[in-house]
């Protein structure tokens, strides 16, 4: 019997949690790489206050995988709104806990999973406390993940300090073991390549032999993606590992609404354009489908997390012709 496939998803903020919800369904060996470099909210005052990394992007994560009671996830992702812990989610303090007890944030990520059954693996990409930095194309600098997007203006690169922030073991291994590397969506500049730029782990994927397939985002995102179509998101990663590294890219195709898109244009967003022939001169697959979003509320442009998954799970099984699952 040949185990399940290893599929690493990176990423953060909700972007991967959509991602995971979907994908989880799949008889996949699945570990999530999470950036823990927000410095903003209740994850940036636990981690100046305790001095660990961040955890509210590795707690939106667990939540996804998890699978216990509705309810018990609620409580774990309820948000206090008074008193000395108003604006901690719960489920932030009880990471933050286990930190303590165990004295090591992975050890906690590895705890808090185990609690809440998390169908994977969840790694924070550093046991270290990491600082995003953003280097404007103007040449100015701005520091703090949360100061980069309401900075504005064009992002040129980021990189992490202290130059001594490394990966854990356990990433490294994970990368190396891995047949499928997914990126996105979320955030580019504070939620996807901050991963990446961790010394160390963008050679390891680089040498990997895994397929990579970067899911697209939908919208633009003001201060760090004003006017990029798909390939410029995708040209963005490429920049910062020094070479191209996709092999495929799952789109939207689906045309919005004018009054839709004026919603967004209120907060200085646009569609995330697909330019196929871009896409097809950097050598990737493109799979671009119209059931790759879904309209909320008849307002809010959301991944179809179904489809999303879907599409990445018949592009597996199409690169993998001679498989036996040993599926629990």
């Amino acid at each position: 019997m040949k185990d399940k496939i290893k599929v690493v998803a990176i990423g953060g903020g909700t972007g991967l949690s959509v991602l995971l919800r979907g994908l989880k369904k799949y008889p996949l060996d699945i570990t999530a790489l999470v950036t823990v470099a927000d410095d903003g909210g209740s994850s940036g005052k636990i981690r100046s206050d305790m001095n660990i990394p961040s955890p509210g992007d590795i707690r939106n994560v667990i939540a996804a995988l998890s699978d216990v009671e509705p309810y018990l996830e609620k409580m774990f992702q309820y948000r206090f709104d008074i008193g000395e812990i108003s604006g901690h989610p719960v489920g932030n303090l009880m990471i933050a806990a286990m930190a303590d007890i165990h004295g090591d944030f992975s050890t906690a990520v590895k705890v808090m999973s185990k609690i809440l059954n998390v169908k994977g693996t969840v790694l924070p990409t550093t046991n270290d406390i990491a600082t995003l930095n953003a280097v404007m194309k103007t040449g100015e600098i701005v520091r703090g993940e949360s100061s980069i997007t309401e900075h504005g203006g064009e992002i040129d690169r980021v990189y992490i300090t202290p130059k001594t922030v490394k990966p854990t073991q356990d990433v490294i291994l994970a990368i190396k073991e891995a047949d499928y590397i997914i990126m996105g969506p979320g955030s580019l500049y504070t939620s996807i390549i901050p991963n990446i730029v961790i010394n160390g782990i963008s050679e390891e994927i680089i040498n990997s032999s895994a397929k990579k397939i970067y899911v697209a985002n939908v919208m633009t995102q003001h201060g760090e993606t004003d006017n990029y179509s798909v390939s410029d998101h995708i040209k963005a990663i490429n920049k910062h590992f020094g070479e191209n590294i996709f092999n495929a890219v799952i789109a939207n195709s689906r045309e919005i609404d004018a009054e839709i898109l004026e919603h967004y244009k209120n907060s200085m967003q646009d569609i995330v354009k697909l330019d196929i022939e871009n896409l097809e001169a950097l050598g990737l697959e493109v799979f671009a489908d119209e059931n790759v979003i879904t309209i909320e509320k008849g307002k809010f442009v959301r991944h179809n997390t179904d489809k999303v998954s879907e599409l990445i799970y018949d592009y597996i099984l199409d690169n993998q012709s001679t498989l036996i699952y040993n599926y629990k």
